[in-house]
């Protein structure tokens, strides 16, 4: 299937298109236009003439035009899960749940919309003030960029896409180039609305090039990013002054105490370390477990991990199918040699046969070893065995990351405990830290990232305050 540009309401081509093969089977399932810095500066020019009209238009027909594409899309479910299969080779049961979530994100950035604005605040509130009509509201920013990674290529558009639109924004879409086909499905939707804004979402594709001059540009007031810390340092260091809202990596912990139901951990554990093949930011890299229950636990996770079905996308009974490419493979088994060289036990996985990486369980793990101080980004879990919880929160908070973290304990003192001194953007008691609600504020500290996520509070990213004074 051929890609093509969106320089607003317009759709173009290119001479020159790269494709887009299947991570399990290497058939080409799409082709995009190669884009560079001209095609940047085009859409980003579009896109700042269009929001001088746009911002006029009322939040109703806004809204309109995101229940249009939602009609829409839930007519395509099974088209769209079936692309983002082709082009990531996630699992087709989760890739309907992705475009379910998708679906789902919008309804809750409508409502959000509706909710969403200024307040009163007391301008007579100390003695040199006076009592006068005063409040703030809540105006569009102008110009979004969005820059969407591969593992959620549709719902993470979603997360940025429609809090941006509903605020009255102009956006500049550039998707990942691992999945290019599922952006411009959903873009098409947009821009082939009889309810449109007009021009008020453009669709370019690349890399560095094509980003940079996106972010760097004088044009956009806002940069939103999902994907790589070393990505997001760049950016903040070309933006200039803009909002910029960045979500970036993690290495997400958990702590299973002596009070844990220990099998239902388990079963929630093999989940959160190796759906979507470990490409997760929130994906469960490191549990550490009291000693007193450590072999057994140790023991329930490695017979879970054995349970799964992984090989085949396509089957709708496959829990884990390939890494996004080669590279990305041969990177997880290069982590693996490095702890076994340095004392670490595989005691499942640890191999790649016919495209698929192995759900991989590690224990004798130190915390000197990068396959506990990185991010892996692949279907990795270590374990590590701690004398009580005060070492636990040590150790997980020892990272340059702090996107979300978890605890499986049946104790009410822990629970407060892990609340109180996890430092992370989200903390979740008794189940994986790679759970998210798509209604929450989702985001990290640290190198985790700048910003929060969820209609909401993404729509105060793509917002600014104006105060008013009446006298």
């Amino acid at each position: 299937m051929e890609c093509k540009i969106f320089f607003g309401d317009v759709e173009v081509g290119k001479t020159k298109y790269q494709d887009i093969r299947n991570p399990y089977n290497q058939k080409v399932v799409s082709t995009f236009p190669v884009c560079d810095e001209g095609d940047s500066f085009e859409a980003l020019d579009i896109a700042k003439k269009a929001f001088l009209k746009n911002k006029e238009i009322p939040l109703s027909q806004r809204i309109e035009w995101l229940e249009d594409v939602i009609e829409k899309l839930e007519e395509k479910k099974d088209e769209f899960a079936k692309i983002i299969t082709d082009e990531i080779g996630k699992p087709i049961k989760f890739s309907l749940v992705e475009v379910q979530r998708c679906i789902e994100t919008f309804k809750l950035s409508i409502s959000s919309a509706i909710e969403f604005g200024g307040e009163t605040f007391s301008s007579d509130a100390m003695p040199s003030g006076r009592k006068v009509e005063s409040y703030y509201k809540r105006e569009p920013i102008g110009v979004a960029v969005l820059i969407t990674p591969f593992n959620f290529p549709l719902n993470l558009i979603a997360h940025k896409l429609a809090p941006a639109l509903l605020m009255g924004n102009s956006v500049v879409l550039k998707p990942t180039p691992e999945a290019p086909r599922v952006a411009y499905e959903l873009v098409k939707l947009f821009v082939s609305s009889q309810k449109r804004n007009p021009n008020a979402l453009s669709l370019v594709y690349g890399d560095a090039e094509v980003g940079n001059a996106l972010v760097a540009s004088e044009i956009p007031s806002a940069i939103s990013f999902t994907g790589s810390v070393p990505v997001g340092k760049i950016i903040l260091k070309n933006a200039g002054i803009k909002k910029v809202s960045l979500e970036l990596g993690g290495n997400a912990g958990t702590f299973i105490d002596e009070s844990a139901n220990l099998e239902e951990a388990a079963k929630k554990c093999v989940v959160g370390a190796f759906i979507n093949s470990g490409q997760v930011c929130i994906s469960l890299q490191r549990i550490y477990v009291h000693k007193s229950v450590s072999k057994k636990f140790s023991q329930l996770l490695a017979k879970e991990t054995n349970s799964l079905i992984i090989g085949n996308p396509y089957d709708n009974n496959t829990f884990m199918g390939p890494l996004i490419n080669e590279e990305a493979s041969m990177r997880a088994m290069n982590w693996i040699e490095s702890a076994k060289a340095e004392g670490a036990k595989v005691i499942c996985g640890g191999k790649s046969e016919d495209r698929v990486f192995y759900p991989t369980v590690l224990t004798n793990v130190t915390d000197e070893m990068n396959i506990v101080c990185e991010e892996v980004f692949a279907p990795i879990v270590s374990i590590v065995e701690v004398e009580d919880f005060d070492e636990a929160i040590q150790k997980i908070n020892n990272s340059p990351f702090g996107l979300q973290y978890s605890i499986f304990t049946n104790s009410l003192q822990n629970t407060k405990k892990a609340i109180n001194e996890f430092e992370c953007g989200g903390v979740v008691i008794n189940d994986i830290p790679t759970l998210r609600f798509d209604i929450q504020p989702y985001g990290g500290v640290k190198l985790s990232g700048i910003g929060r996520e969820g209609p909401k509070f993404a729509m105060e990213e793509f917002s600014q305050i104006k105060s008013v004074v009446i006298c």
